[in-house]
């Protein structure tokens, strides 16, 4: 086994959060040619990112993680109900600020939760059946070790 850092693995988890929060901001515009196609490019690595993050972890690491970020995303959808301009505009600071700030948040929360929740089904479907014990398992064409007379 390769030994590796504790909390290494959040460093594909971080770098697709932050591929997909700058992907929905750029994609808000959608006059731009450019601007959808860099943005697509971004979500893709985003992807890639989070495939990575899904195999250094566990399914049930995986699926807190999933759980935590679906979370996230419910709590700042009450921003977008009750409007972006109004929040940016009740907190300090510019309101332009503060409403690409939820956009970008709104966008990396959505599409990670999405993700590691599809990567979570991925993994529980290529999961075989609940395991047998091991002395409960007979191969075809194997004896066992007590007689059958």
């Amino acid at each position: 086994m390769i030994p590796t850092r504790h909390g290494s693995e959040r460093a594909p988890l971080a770098a697709a959060l932050g591929c997909f929060a700058v992907a929905g901001v750029a994609n808000v515009t959608v006059d731009h040619v450019a601007h959808t196609i860099g943005a697509t490019g971004l979500a893709v690595g985003g992807v890639a990112c989070l495939a990575r993050y899904a195999q250094s972890v566990t399914r049930k690491r995986l699926a807190v993680t999933a759980l935590g970020l679906w979370l996230s995303f419910l709590s700042v959808a009450v921003a977008h109900a009750v409007g972006l301009e109004t929040v940016g505009s009740s907190l300090p600071g510019p309101a332009r600020v503060t409403v690409v700030g939820l956009t970008a948040i709104t966008w990396a929360t959505l599409l990670a939760a999405a993700g590691t929740t599809i990567f979570l089904g991925f993994r529980e479907y290529g999961a075989s059946t609940p395991a047998e014990k091991p002395d409960e398992q007979v191969l075809d064409g194997e004896t066992t070790d007590y007689s059958t007379r």
